[in-house]
Order: structure tokens, then sequence, then C-alpha cells
């Protein structure tokens, strides 16, 4: 199962990430965020780096030429995009580089209707926990609510996962969305302090996951 291990902040953590064979490296260009990317991570060496892992770019409601210097800047293979960004957003977006659109998932959501106007315009879905601020919550949502939902498109399963979930996971993938589950997303539960992995975490993970 691939994995994506969001928001980071230090470049020889990604080269880590990428010898240990994870999928996804996220960055997040969120200003608000503690695990803001711009000028921790220098643009032009991320760029240049002889990597494996493809480098997602994490934005919450930022303008397209924001989000287009950004992947120029930093290299980036695919954006997801974790405000409330229109579905014409997300089409002109996906137009240039592969995007993920995030979803924020409550108890009682419609999720057919949430997803409703994006099926076309986004390449991968990310279901995260409602939260009342921007970006990651660190917590879990029922999964329940995505088993019972028409999704048709591959996802992202987000939302607090930590080591301890791993059967969960698993199950979770066995079932209903088998063929649709594409990665998991992973944050702030593999860190010591915001940004700054634990790496024998993420390994372990990895290698009971997979």
């Amino acid at each position: 199962m691939r994995i994506k291990v969001c928001g980071n902040t230090q470049l020889e953590q990604v080269h880590a990430l990428d010898e240990m064979g994870v999928e996804f490296a996220g960055f997040i260009f969120y200003h608000k965020s503690p695990r803001y990317v711009v000028n921790k991570i220098n643009p032009e060496q991320l760029k240049k780096a002889k990597l494996n892992i493809n480098k997602v770019g994490v934005f919450v409601n930022a303008d397209y030429d924001e989000v287009m210097n950004y992947v120029e800047q930093y290299g980036l293979h695919m954006v997801q995009l974790h405000g409330d960004e229109s579905p014409k957003f997300c089409e002109k977006v996906s137009l240039q580089v592969p995007t993920i659109k995030v979803f924020r998932i409550k108890e009682g959501d419609n999720i057919e209707w949430k997803i409703r106007e994006y099926g076309n315009v986004s390449d991968l879905y990310l279901f995260d926990t409602d939260w009342s601020t921007y970006g990651g919550s660190g917590k879990k949502f029922d999964w329940k609510i995505l088993e019972q939902a028409e999704i048709n498109k591959p996802f992202l399963l987000s939302g607090g996962i930590g080591i301890d979930d791993v059967e969960a996971v698993k199950a979770f993938a066995a079932g209903n969305h088998s063929q649709e589950i594409f990665a998991i997303d992973v944050n702030s539960k593999f860190e010591t302090r915001p940004g700054v992995k634990n790496m024998e975490m993420i390994k372990t993970f990895a290698q009971v996951l997979k």
C-alpha cells in the first residue's frame, strides 16, 4: 500500500523517506501552518534533488499563480488543494499538474454530495477529518462514512492515522473501496515536533503496512 508522508520541512528527511521507499512526500505552502515549508527547504535544492519520491505541494485557498510558481520553484509533481477551492479552480490547476482535492469529513456528511462536482476536475480525492482550521487535524473520523459511499475515484485516506492503526487500515483497504484506496496519508502522529519526522516510526509503519 502506498504511503504519503505530509508536512516535511527537512530535506535530509525527504531523502530518507525516498530511500525507505515511501511514494509521496507532502510540503505545506500554507503560511499559517507550523509545517510551512517556505524558508525551511531551499527550493532549488529540492527541485534538483535526485529522488524517486513524488513531491506534493499542499495549498489552502491559494491563487492560481501562487500554486504554479511553487510548482515550478520546488519541482512539484502534484498539487493537493486543502481549502474551499471551486471545481473551476481545480480544473484549471489539474490541466497543468495532477491534482488531489481534499474533503473534510464529519459525522453525518453526505459524501456523494460533497464530491459531486469534482469527479472530472481532479485526479485523486483525499478524505480528512473536518476541523475548525485548515490543514490536517491529527484527528480521526469514522471511516464507515466512506464505506457506505459511492466514490468512483482513487483516494487517499487521512485523518490522525498513527502506528497503532495498521490493522484498521488494512481492514478498511480490504473492504468496499479496495480498488479505490490509492494511498495512506500520515503526518502529525509520526513527528517529534511539527515538521520533524520520527523516521524509525515511519519505517516500522511502512514495513508492517506493506
